[in-house]
């Protein structure tokens, strides 16, 4: 048995090395938007269990792991930005409110499997337009839902 990683997400790679060093990134692509017509928690296990799906054809022996993220702001789900200019309209809709950080995940081996998530509330304080173009220049928040990571290294 081998562990396979279904993401390509670098945080979840980071991770992945806390449980074993040795394991296998396996992606396949596959449409997220149609998952954002449930709820946001249903949504985020939808997506992570496809995503298990999808690859574990090739891997039926091995131990799948899959997951996702999206941050809600006003019951609307907040996905990855589409460019730049996108990742500043979302840092300026989140500035000095709450919203919440769904993450759905999937744990697959042979004919057991376990379906979760966890949510996180986050409050932010009242961001400049300074740093927001700052952040965005860096590219950091482009890959991430909510255009923006926890685990940055920002003020």
């Amino acid at each position: 048995m081998q562990y396979v990683l279904a993401s390509k997400s670098p945080r979840r790679q980071e991770m992945m090395k806390i449980i074993s060093s040795d394991f296998i990134v396996a992606v396949e692509d596959i449409n997220e938007e149609v998952s954002y017509k449930l709820s946001p928690i249903e949504a985020v296990q939808d997506i992570a269990k496809r995503k298990g799906e999808a690859v574990e054809k090739n891997y039926p022996n091995d131990l799948i792991i899959s997951a996702d993220t999206v941050v809600v702001l006003d019951n609307k789900i907040i996905g990855k930005p589409k460019d730049e200019n996108d990742a500043k309209k979302i840092l300026k809709s989140l500035s000095n409110k709450s919203h919440y950080v769904h993450t759905g995940f999937r744990i697959k081996y042979l004919n057991k499997e376990i379906i979760s998530h966890v949510t996180s509330e986050v409050i932010f304080k009242k961001l400049s337009d300074e740093l927001i173009e700052e952040y965005v220049k860096s590219g950091s928040p482009l890959d991430k839902a909510g255009a923006y990571g926890v685990q940055d290294n920002n003020q």
